[in-house]
């Protein structure tokens, strides 16, 4: 059973974009980042002005819960205009637009304190009610991104890593600590910009309908996914970095738009240097983006020096 009222962002390590047409994901709590339902009241100190937009917001976010028929079967919708009424609103350190999952952590907050009957998370959650949970949340989290997979809402509730194998079947899953002497590490790089989810899906879904882009996408991107995440999670780290460039490479080529123009260069350093490989996080066009590195104190030390800003994710 869940010990806090804190919900966390979430990073996808991998799957972005692939996870629409049946590749592997993997996904990860991150707790630097995190949001709860909470009241004003004396003795809480925070931005007045922004406990009202999110107020506000919520009350829109409710009249969509009113028209779907499943969320109306889960949900306590009465209890949870009463509170909305009252002035509730979610308290979040999540940056909106930076693909960790701000929406993921509100709608896990509303079910945890608002479902009927709702599915005790845990490590040990039986798969069928991990699939019933991202149904549920899919549904949930459709207002705010057109549609939903799922997972953002699904990995802050269970808290625990996550691998998505298609749409069918997930597990738990856990990533071994590596010992390399120089420090593999995984972070994030700040490219300062909002990112929209939207019109990005939409502009891949409309490029995968190309002959050739589809064959790109199934017999080059989708292998290259599943590859690093085997090889992730097996600890086979030297195999791992050898398909992490290739899809890296594969995403600055095909993914491009979705790369902030002022941050190729970097990304292209990278893949020269193999001092680190950026990826997406998330559906890319700001926000973060996400960083792997087999020496961590020299990656520091290139991006400090240019004033770039790195939230480190991992570090063996």
């Amino acid at each position: 059973m869940r010990r806090t009222n804190l919900f966390y962002s979430k990073i996808i390590l991998f799957g972005e974009y692939g996870i629409i047409f049946n590749s592997k994901a993997l996904s990860i709590p991150f707790a630097s980042f995190y949001g709860e339902l909470s009241f004003q009241n004396q003795y809480k100190y925070t931005n007045l002005e922004f406990a009202e937009k999110s107020n506000k917001y919520l009350k829109t976010y409710l009249r969509y819960l009113r028209e779907m028929d499943c969320c109306l079967k889960e949900l306590e919708i009465e209890k949870l205009e009463e509170d909305i009424n009252k002035g509730m609103y979610f308290e979040s350190s999540i940056p909106l637009g930076y693909g960790l999952g701000s929406s993921g952590a509100l709608v896990a907050a509303i079910y945890t304190k608002y479902a009927k009957e709702p599915i005790p998370p845990g490590r040990k959650i039986h798969q069928d009610k991990i699939l019933e949970l991202k149904n549920i949340f899919a549904m949930m989290e459709s207002y705010f991104h057109g549609k939903s997979s799922g997972i953002d809402p699904l990995i802050s509730y269970i808290q625990f890593p996550l691998i998505f194998h298609g749409k069918e079947k997930v597990s738990t899953a856990l990533i071994p600590r590596t010992k390399n002497a120089n420090g593999d590490a995984i972070f994030l790089l700040d490219t300062k910009q909002v990112g929209r989810t939207e019109p990005l899906v939409h502009y891949f879904l409309e490029k995968y309908k190309e002959e050739e882009y589809r064959k790109r996408v199934n017999e080059q991107m989708i292998p290259l996914i599943n590859h690093c995440i085997d090889s992730l999670v097996e600890g086979k780290h030297n195999g791992f970095f050898e398909y992490l460039t290739q899809l890296s490479d594969y995403q600055l080529r095909y993914l491009n738009p979705m790369i902030p123009y002022e941050y190729q260069s970097y990304w292209k350093k990278g893949l020269e240097s193999q001092d680190y490989i950026l990826k997406l996080c998330g559906s890319g066009g700001g926000g973060y983006l996400l960083g792997f590195t087999r020496n961590a104190q020299k990656m520091k030390s290139y991006f400090k020096e240019r004033g770039e800003n790195i939230i480190m994710v991992y570090q063996g």
